[in-house]
């Protein structure tokens, strides 16, 4: 037996050995099989098949060929795997359910969103997609580069020139070792706005493109619900983003159907009606009779027969919960960046993109500059030669050979081989006049072109509006419109068409305790009687806010810190009618030292109605509902507030009412709401009226002509005066006294528009409260300094001042609301009650800076 050669033994650490050896087998997948380019958004074996195709010369203008041609070509020249895993990937960039914006243009069986697999290649036909050439454009000017194949005989591009950011548009999904990608498609409109606003603002932030790019786009369509899955992917590379069926109820014969007409992406119809069967079959879902699917090429429709006694409704939300009628996409958007895999935000793919287009530009650039250089330089020997023809006749005639002409031509004219060589090869027809010219004119144009190509290169800015320019071409050319629909508001299931809809009573206690009671709580009672408890308060505590509304209206909470929170009205427990309540911070996630200062309820978020503000230091601002539509959990901001300023109140308008604002110092002003502007949910807002350095506002009303302006003061004093003592003014003026504030009496501690049938409820800083009615306040002018309402010692005052409904009128509204005989007034859902006799029924609430929100 031979000797071994010991100098070819490398001694290792096996565990080094194994590590390493992983490493680099892990790397080859991830840059050779699994992720996309960032550049082109492609894996190795989607730009393998185009471009063997573009080889193969199948445009879209061209015949198809047959798949199996297309197969054999990628994978003896470029893709040294299976031909299974080539066809696979093929049939899916052909498929319309698959792709956005589909690369191959399929021609026979490729599939169908049942799940049924495509037809085998030696069946089916393909080339190139219209939108694919705009990816390969330009291939051919050098404009990248190009590596050997698997064996060293043929070439093929790293990347290829992608004239569009295919990355996003049609997204991409792969797995490699220890790390995956899962990029969804998106709109080619939207995103080449987004390129675009990257071009105009280098510093724009992937927050900021959401204004261009505003969510995936689905190739099925269906629905996104909200947009903080979408922020979260697009501001970190990483989120998730839950889609739900398109689906539609429908009434026949006074039975309902649930048809959908759109499924979430990448969800298997076939499998879905399966799982909706089983479902039933199991009895997970009751109620449906009937489940066909009458989908054919016009469009999808899976019809769903309910039984007459079931809530549709309640149906639809049991098959989002527990079928794939809603599913998540996790957004990872990883793709290869200089070699290395790496985790992009929406502001980081734009932006590689964008580098790949720059570098594309200007190697086009430099390859037309080149030709045009190369043939310009023809050119001038053509022109030499013509100038001089004659003598180069002569020339050539006396040469014995053509390198003997050849090399006469060089030597002289001073002429380059390639001039020598296009002069010997010049046709006889070329020395017409006519063919003079052309060589004349193609030379001037040529020039032009060159300088042109110089100037590009030495300007960034030009090569930057190219891109821009075409993009816009593509975008003409191939943009459509968003096929997925991004809906506002809650992001998961409640189960809300499981609650009854119906008319409850909500209470509000001055210490913040609240809680809602079903109308039928209170029994039925004839006028006169003496009603029942309506709840059990502390001795300091009493109901400052009671109204009805219906069970799914919103109820909006506004605190000082100028932020506003949502909850839906059945979220209020519902509790016996003697219990004292569940304290609100319960319900709502307020920062500690934040308070309640308003409570509003909404049915609808109506842009024709508006949340008007009032802040401490006299600014005053007005917001359309609307824009107070999606609300989260933690609150949202319902104005900008300005440093040491507190919001004191807000109410709910129709946009035309007038507002009246009181300080401390005893000053008010009434104007009209129309002077405020509408403005954004964070604007700060405008003056509405201007405050001496140690005076602040202390409430906020709405007029009323025919009720009275009621103020207290810290000192127990107070006064009733006609509305009709204010007159109007204009916003943002000192306006006018409302009462003669002195030693005696104290600054102003509230200001209220109140009627008779009213009690005045005054809390004093020591917690004492006192109940006195309002018919015993006298009336008289804004001059005065009001008469003694309380008796409050030394040490004590004022705090807060507040509205309460006699108890009897309470006790009798209830009663008639049970008997029919109140409305609850307003579409919106105001806090509105209304009797027969037109009697308004005021609801207010606590204010612990001197002022009550009220609500007519």
């Amino acid at each position: 037996m031979a000797e071994q050669n010991n100098s070819q033994i490398i001694n290792r650490d096996i565990g080094t050995e194994m590590r390493e050896s992983f490493m680099d087998y892990a790397m080859s997948i991830i840059v050779s099989r699994a992720l996309p380019d960032v550049r082109d958004g492609l894996k190795p074996v989607h730009r393998r098949i185009l471009y063997a195709m573009s080889e193969l010369g199948m445009a879209p203008d061209k015949p198809y060929k047959k798949s199996a041609r297309i197969v054999g070509e990628v994978i003896g020249k470029y893709h040294p795997h299976g031909d299974s895993a080539v066809y696979e990937t093929m049939v899916r960039m052909a498929q319309d359910f698959s792709m956005r914006y589909m690369l191959v243009d399929g021609h026979g069986n490729f599939g169908s969103i049942d799940g049924d697999m495509a037809a085998a290649m030696r069946y089916t036909e393909a080339r190139l997609s219209k939108i694919s050439m705009e990816m390969l454009r330009d291939i051919n000017k050098e404009t990248v580069d190009f590596m050997p194949n698997y064996d060293g005989e043929e070439h093929e591009p790293v990347v290829l020139p992608a004239r569009f950011p295919n990355l996003l548009v049609n997204g991409v999904g792969g797995i490699a070792v220890g790390m995956a990608t899962n990029i969804p498609p998106h709109n080619l409109t939207e995103v080449i706005n987004g390129v675009q606003a990257l071009i105009e603002n280098p510093e724009i932030t992937s927050l900021e493109l959401m204004d261009y790019i505003s969510g995936p786009d689905f190739p099925t369509a269906g629905y996104i619900l909200g947009r903080s899955g979408i922020r979260q992917a697009y501001q970190t590379g990483r989120g998730s983003v839950t889609m739900r069926a398109k689906t539609t109820i429908e009434e026949n014969n006074n039975k309902a159907r649930i048809i959908v007409h759109e499924l979430p992406y990448q969800v298997n119809k076939a499998r879905l009606v399966e799982k909706i069967a089983e479902l039933v079959r199991d009895k997970r879902i009751e109620g449906i009779t009937d489940l066909r699917d009458e989908s054919d090429r016009n469009g999808m429709r899976i019809v769903i027969e309910l039984r007459r006694d079931v809530n549709p409704n309640v149906v639809q939300n049991n098959l989002f919960k527990h079928t794939a009628m809603q599913s998540t996409f996790g957004i990872n958007m990883l793709a290869i960046v200089n070699n290395e895999p790496k985790i992009l935000n929406l502001r980081d793919v734009l932006y590689h993109y964008l580098q790949h287009q720059i570098v594309v530009i200007r190697r086009r650039t430099e390859y037309d500059l080149k030709k045009a250089e190369a043939r310009a330089h023809i050119l001038e020997g053509l022109r030499i030669a013509l100038d001089h023809l004659d003598e180069v006749i002569a020339l050539i005639r006396a040469s014995a050979t053509t390198e003997i002409a050849r090399d006469g031509l060089i030597q002289r004219f001073e002429l380059s081989y390639e001039q020598a060589q296009a002069i010997l090869d010049m046709r006889l027809q070329r020395l017409t006049g006519l063919e003079r010219e052309k060589i004349e004119n193609e030379y001037n144009e040529l020039m032009q072109k060159i300088a042109e190509y110089k100037e590009i290169l030495a300007n960034e800015h030009l090569v930057l509006n190219i891109i821009s320019e075409e993009l816009n071409d593509i975008k003409a050319r191939y943009g459509d419109e968003r096929r997925t629909e991004i809906t506002v508001g809650e992001e998961s299931i409640l189960d809300e068409d499981l609650i009854p809809r119906e008319e409850v009573i909500i209470t509000v206690t001055h210490t913040g305790y609240i809680k809602r009671l079903p109308v039928t709580t209170y029994r039925s009672q004839k006028r006169g009687g003496r009603g029942v408890v309506g709840m059990d308060t502390k001795d300091e505590d009493f109901v400052e806010h009671l109204f009805v509304t219906n069970s799914h209206n919103h109820l909006l909470f506004f605190t000082d810190k100028g932020k506003v929170y949502r909850i839906k009205a059945y979220e209020i427990p519902d509790l016996s009618r003697t219990a004292r309540g569940t304290p609100v911070i319960n319900l709502i996630q307020i920062e500690q030292g934040e308070s309640v200062n308003a409570v509003i309820s909404v049915e609808e978020f109506k842009d024709d109605q508006f949340l008007f503000f009032a802040t401490r230091q006299g600014i005053v601002k007005k917001t359309p509902l609307g824009d107070y539509m999606n609300i989260r959990k933690g609150g949202l901001i319902a104005i900008n507030l300005r440093e040491d300023d507190a919001l004191i109140e807000a109410k709910l308008t129709d946009g035309q009412q007038e507002m009246i604002l009181g300080t401390a110092n005893g000053m008010s002003i009434r104007f009209p709401e129309g002077d405020v502007r509408s403005m954004g949910r964070s604007a700060t807002g405008v003056k509405g009226i201007t405050l001496d350095d140690s005076d602040v506002v202390i409430g906020m009303d709405i007029v009323d002509k025919e009720l009275d302006v009621l103020i207290v003061t810290a000192k127990g004093y107070g006064k009733r005066t006609p509305t009709s003592d204010y007159r109007v003014q204009s916003r943002g003026g000192k306006g006018i006294k409302t009462i003669n504030v002195t030693d005696k009496n104290g600054p102003v501690a509230g200001l209220k528009v109140v009627k008779d049938e009213e009690d005045l409820m005054i809390i004093t800083a020591s917690g004492t409260l006192i109940r006195t009615s309002m018919e015993g306040i006298s009336t008289m002018g804004r001059n005065t300094q009001g008469v003694r309402l309380i008796n409050i010692r030394e040490d004590d005052s004022v705090a807060t001042v507040a509205r309460a409904d006699k108890t009897e009128d309470q006790e009798d509204l209830i009663e008639e609301m049970i008997e029919g005989e109140v409305d609850v007034a307003g579409d919106s859902g105001d806090i509105v009650l209304q009797s027969p006799s037109d009697e308004v029924f005021e609801v207010e609430q606590e204010d612990p800076t001197g002022d009550s929100g009220s609500e007519e």
